[in-house]
């Protein structure tokens, strides 16, 4: 990472970036934010160039969301933003956090993107915001919450009533506090982006309209220009044709410029002035790395020739904290979200590659250098200060903990909220919990009696992973690939103790005898991020689950969201030391003593199978032995001087001990 701009004045050589895609100098220092004190005028379209204040304005952006970094590190990673030679940064809004439950908002702390877009502008940066609804950013559901779908009839990114309801509601807290943030006022938003992407799979020509009115401001809508086979004609028609002052940017996947450029010209009357360029993915299979340098250089340096606005997304992709991750469909089923948020090569060591463009939505920050040849933006031919207070984050290697204590899911049940009990399964939306808001991420356990065996069937209704438990004895996994499992009949297989035997004899003659407890312990794995079908994203049992062909009845369902007010104050002290015996599902507590100056680490799991790390109770993210990622980030901001607590809850095995590291181990993308 670079301590200074010289440091990557002399990393760049003697030409930098910008000089080697377009040798005219672009002098824009006048144009930023602090230079611009009288403003009449704003970001115009002339012809096929973007002007400020009646002066040629090239957008040179990138995009960090303040949501995937933690707020004590905004500055810096702006900072390295602006080091890097843009001009400009691009966040988006999700909704989903802003108001995880109906009818309540938050925006402080790290969700108070005022401060983050007030911080840009002190460090010269001009921002497009994109307050969505709909933001997609491999979100669960895209960033709406999931409260929307509580209704069975529900369509979202409609002009379904109910939808248009909450968005408006929503608007009337976003945007006064836009509002005083925007160019006339003296803030730094230039731009709006409105909705997303849209008309790729929604095409209610009704519904641009309609998000315009609840915006007003000048705006940029999005079509993503990935698929080949498909013509976009539509798609444009969709968004230009119900918002006549919205320009057009298009996301373009890498080796796409020339024939986006001829599409551009023909579909758009003021060209393409804003584009948002990608790749489709940065890795073949096994781990060798694919050089894209020269494509890309090809692609971009034909868009400077025609004065093409940019935005790289990502500059830095951030983490997917908790269970913000959402999913994407595949042709191999369904694909959750890794806990570093892709689509980006951030900068742990090299912070000018961060400028990197799309890559596959499972792919994540890695240490592979992908250009073959280092790049930094702007550092002579744009205004970029000649010394920059950018810091060397230092990571630390903690001693690694040894587990202390445990405590199983089943001791737990009788002191949580009191359950639901339902005739049929329901989905975990449909809860009465959170003020009627439903269950939104993390874990349902559903329990009913069963006095037999037999085939159980799930028939798709599990969403997305449930782990089948009779009694406490595991029997297997229902998911997207698995809808089938065989309950034996005989009692001494599915007890877990030995038997007599007479017992023996007995249950031979007499079959499964007695009632058992069935238990179904599902996973949100999170929702999808886009789709036609993201209004069917329901999680949990979103039907009825069969034993021979019977539907099952009479169900107690737990809700297990493990949010941090649960894991800090009302997770039970039931601990015990460990033993070697030990399995899950259960949590499992170690502490780990930091000096008086905590540093950025990564936390490996080397051993353990499947769950959800905590740290002083702040859900830090999923982990998974199937990979890719083998590390997860772990801000210093996080942990305290002395002791910190390290809470596991384990799905199935847990490791003997909890490692740290520089490293990020963040595996190899698809």
């Amino acid at each position: 990472m670079f301590h200074n701009s010289r440091e990557v004045q002399s990393w760049v050589g003697d030409k930098d970036f910008m000089y080697f895609l377009c040798p005219f100098r672009i002098n824009q220092s006048h144009l930023s934010p602090s230079h611009l004190i009288s403003r009449r005028v704003g970001l115009k379209v002339e012809g096929s160039n973007f002007t400020l204040e009646g002066s040629p304005f090239l957008i040179l952006a990138g995009t960090i969301h303040y949501f995937r970094v933690p707020r004590e590190y905004w500055r810096d990673r702006l900072l390295k933003l602006k080091a890097c030679g843009f001009n400009t940064v691009t966040t988006h809004v999700p909704w989903n956090l802003h108001e995880p439950m109906k009818g309540q908002f938050h925006f402080t702390g790290n969700l108070d993107f005022m401060a983050f877009i007030s911080m840009a502008s002190e460090v010269g940066l001009w921002v497009i915001l994109c307050p969505g609804p709909y933001i997609g950013c491999d979100l669960d559901l895209g960033g709406l919450p999931s409260w929307l779908l509580r209704d069975p009839n529900m369509r979202l990114r409609t002009t379904y009533k109910g939808f248009r309801k909450a968005v408006n509601r929503y608007f009337d807290q976003l945007i006064p506090r836009i509002e005083f943030l925007q160019y006339t006022k003296g803030g730094p938003i230039i731009a709006v982006q409105i909705e997303n992407e849209y008309g790729s799979y929604q095409q209610d020509r009704k519904y641009m309209s309609f998000i315009k009115k609840t915006q007003g401001s000048w705006v940029l809508a999005t079509v993503h220009l990935k698929d080949m086979k498909k013509t976009y004609e539509d798609l444009f028609a969709v968004q230009v044709e119900a918002v006549s002052e919205v320009r057009v940017q298009v996301e373009i996947e890498i080796d796409r410029a020339a024939w986006v450029l001829g599409f551009g010209s023909k579909m758009c009357p003021n060209g393409l002035t804003h584009s948002e360029a990608g790749f489709g993915r940065w890795l073949n299979r096994g781990s060798e790395t694919v050089d894209f340098g020269p494509v890309l250089m090809k692609d971009v340096r034909e868009m400077f020739k025609l004065r093409f606005s940019l935005n790289f997304y990502m500059f830095h992709g951030g983490s997917n904290f908790g269970f913000m991750g959402g999913a994407e469909p595949s042709d191999d089923g369904y694909l959750p979200a890794v806990a570093s948020s892709g689509k980006c090569f951030p900068f742990p060591s090299r912070p000018a590659q961060a400028a990197l463009l799309r890559a596959a939505p499972r792919t994540v920050p890695g240490t592979a250098r992908l250009f073959g040849c280092d790049y930094v933006l702007g550092i002579e031919d744009f205004d970029v200060p000649k010394t920059l207070p950018l810091e060397h984050a230092s990571k630390a290697v903690y001693k690694s903990v040894t587990l202390l204590h445990f405590m199983s899911l089943w001791e737990i049940l009788p002191y949580l909220d009191q359950p639901s009990t339902f005739a049929k399964p329901v989905s975990m939306e449909q809860l009465s919990v959170n003020a009627g808001s439903g269950q939104s991420c993390g874990y349902i356990l559903y329990e009913t009696t069963i006095v037999r065996g037999g085939f159980l069937t799930s028939r798709g209704h599990v969403q997305d992973r449930g782990q089948v438990f009779l009694n406490e004895k595991y029997l297997g996994v229902l998911d997207h690939s698995t809808d089938e499992l065989y309950i034996e009949k005989k009692p001494e297989e599915i007890r877990g103790r030995a038997v007599s035997i007479s017992e023996v004899l007995a249950d031979i003659l007499l079959g499964f005898r007695g009632a058992h407890i069935l238990r179904i312990l599902v996973e949100n794995q999170g929702r999808l991020a886009y789709g036609p079908d993201i209004s069917k994203e329901r999680k949990g049992l979103t039907g009825d689950i069969y034993l021979d062909d019977s539907p099952l009845r009479k169900f107690t369902i737990y809700s297990l969201e493990m949010k941090t007010a649960f894991m800090q104050r009302k997770l039970p002290s039931l601990w015990k030391p460990v033993t070697k015996e030990v399995r899950g599902p259960a949590f499992f507590l170690a502490f780990l003593r930091v000096g008086d100056f905590p540093q950025d680490t990564f936390i490996k799991l080397e051993g353990w199978k499947k769950g959800v790390i905590f740290i002083n109770g702040r859900n830090l993210g999923r982990y998974w032995d199937v990979g890719p990622q083998e590390a997860l980030y772990l801000p210093g901001p996080w942990l305290h001087p002395g002791s910190n607590d390290i809470i596991l809850f384990e799905e199935w095995a847990p490791g003997q001990q909890i490692q740290f590291t520089k490293e990020p181990f963040l595996g190899m993308a698809f």
